[in-house]
């Protein structure tokens, strides 16, 4: 590999070797652009699907049912064979106007530039202190990607008899996982009084044997050096589940500590930086893409936005990504409304952009969902929505010449 260069030599710098990033960096080589450089954290890249040993992963962008380990390796061999420079154990310890990136290497700190950056750092699940659990620091508290990383890279069970908390996709995940390496888990807990994941993701676990608690949270984790049982509050009250680990699932936030220590604008409800339908950020040069825009989607999805956003970076490299003129805010104070992506809508409009607002939202409810352009009803639909699923509203008709502000209403 050559080594990183300065200005000019380095057309796209993608900071994330995940699907996104990876799918970005393909597509913008195969649109002919010249020096595209992934940087990544890690030993190698591939993102969380590297420690997903199960099924189904890749038959959106390979028509094939694949492993995790498997679809990681493909997106990396994908690359590589259109000319994207993978750089490893590469960290951004910075980002600045320019664009500028700081670099943590093995070789020690460097500064460098591009003419566009891509950032792509995906999510994390929360860990136990963002989660406010009280009791022991015990060993056997994991969260699912510790877990994937100890049973498939390295061969081994933290715990045999776990309590799985929460619902979400990662956590059906994290029940396959568990199979694999022989780990019977007692029970999964989650808040909510339907699981979050779709149906029929919740009937897996009376299918695998293991018993399902909604309404459920966890209170405590007791033990000593290990863990012996979680009390948790449910319909009935409190309880202890005997267990010897926990495993914490789900609740992703995006990893977005560069954007927040930087000059980019950040989004409260997102947790990822503001941008617009484009994947642009508040500094035009950088642009957003997969799960760092909004927790969480699937591999494909980000695979898929990734490869969307590259394009458009490719487009605006050679000048036919149209500028923006002006734009308009999309807000909300709907507390049912967890978050919108994207915040800022660029005009003119082209379709060439996202074709739709991402919507979240906090909690079941039944109603309408109301979008209003300065104050005018512009666009309505009457919704049954879930926590934590995708709500899509079309972005055609929406906006005029005239409009600066949308808002996104929720009503009985």
């Amino acid at each position: 590999m050559t080594d990183l260069g300065e200005g000019p030599d380095i057309d796209v710098a993608v900071i994330g070797g995940g699907p996104s990033g990876l799918a970005a960096a393909t597509e913008l080589k195969r649109r002919g652009i010249a020096r595209v450089v992934v940087l990544e954290r890690e030993p190698v890249a591939g993102g969380i699907p590297r420690h997903c040993g199960h099924p189904p992963f890749g038959w959106r962008e390979f028509r094939r049912i694949l492993t995790g380990p498997q679809y990681a390796r493909k997106l990396v061999s994908a690359a590589l064979k259109a000319g994207v420079e993978i750089r490893t154990d590469t960290s951004v310890a910075g980002i600045k106007p320019g664009p500028c990136l700081t670099l943590a290497t093995p070789e020690g700190v460097r500064d460098i530039t591009a003419s566009r950056v891509i950032y792509a750092t995906g999510v994390r699940e929360t860990p136990r202190a963002a989660r406010l659990v009280s009791g022991v620091r015990a060993r056997g508290i994991l969260n699912t990607g510790a877990l994937q990383s100890l049973v498939y890279l390295e061969g081994r069970r933290p715990f045999l008899r776990p309590l799985i908390v929460g619902t979400e996709l990662v956590s059906f995940s994290a029940i396959q996982t568990c199979r694999h390496a022989g780990i019977r888990p007692v029970a999964m807990i989650g808040e909510g009084a339907t699981t979050v994941a779709r149906w029929p993701a919740g009937l897996f676990p009376k299918l695998t044997g293991i018993p399902l608690h909604l309404q459920t949270r966890l209170v405590r984790i007791n033990g000593g050096e290990t863990v012996t049982s979680a009390t948790v509050e449910g319909p009935d009250g409190q309880r202890d589940i005997p267990c010897d680990g926990v495993l914490l699932t789900g609740a992703f936030t995006p990893e977005s500590g560069l954007g927040r220590s930087g000059h980019l604008q950040m989004d409260r409800g997102t947790g990822g930086p503001v941008v617009d339908q484009f994947g642009r950020c508040s500094d035009p040069r950088y642009y957003a893409a997969g799960n760092l825009l909004r927790p969480v989607e699937t591999a494909g999805w980000s695979w898929q936005e990734g490869r969307e956003t590259g394009l458009r970076v490719a487009r605006d490299l050679v000048g036919t990504q149209p500028p923006a003129q002006r734009q308009i805010h999309v807000v909300t104070q709907e507390p049912l409304i967890r978050l919108v992506m994207p915040q800022r809508i660029s005009l003119p409009l082209s379709p060439r952009g996202m074709e739709a607002l991402q919507v979240r939202f906090t909690a079941p409810a039944r109603g309408f969902i109301e979008v209003y352009a300065d104050g005018a009803l512009a666009w309505s639909k009457p919704v049954d929505v879930r926590p934590e699923r995708r709500f899509l509203i079309p972005l055609a008709g929406l906006t005029e010449s005239h409009t600066n502000v949308l808002e996104l209403r929720f009503t009985k």
